[in-house]
């Protein structure tokens, strides 16, 4: 089980990303767009330097639903391998089957 505090942390930054999605997205399109001029453009990237570095989609870590553990995560189940592997061996979702031979 991964720190509660790293988990409430990252939950944090998600709904930051998320409401600052739109912002963001509209502060890079100025920035990209050549027909603005240089100083509307140069503006629009200080705007979107002075945004909080946590409201960045890009800072927000995959982790798993039931345990938060960081790494060996599957995007398809939203689980790591090992909350995983628990999950398929009793059956618990649909579709999943633990292969033997």
């Amino acid at each position: 089980m991964a720190k509660k505090s790293a988990i409430a942390k990252n939950k944090r930054r998600a709904r930051l990303a998320e409401n600052q999605a739109a912002k963001r997205a509209e502060l890079k399109a100025m920035t990209r767009n050549p027909e603005i001029s240089m100083e509307e453009r140069f503006a629009a990237h200080l705007k979107l330097a002075q945004l909080p570095r946590n409201g960045a989609k890009v800072r927000v870590r995959n982790r798993c639903e039931l345990t938060g553990r960081p790494r060996a995560y599957y995007r398809k189940f939203k689980l790591s391998r090992i909350a995983l592997r628990d999950l398929g061996s009793s059956g618990q979702i649909p579709g999943l089957v633990k292969s033997s031979w």
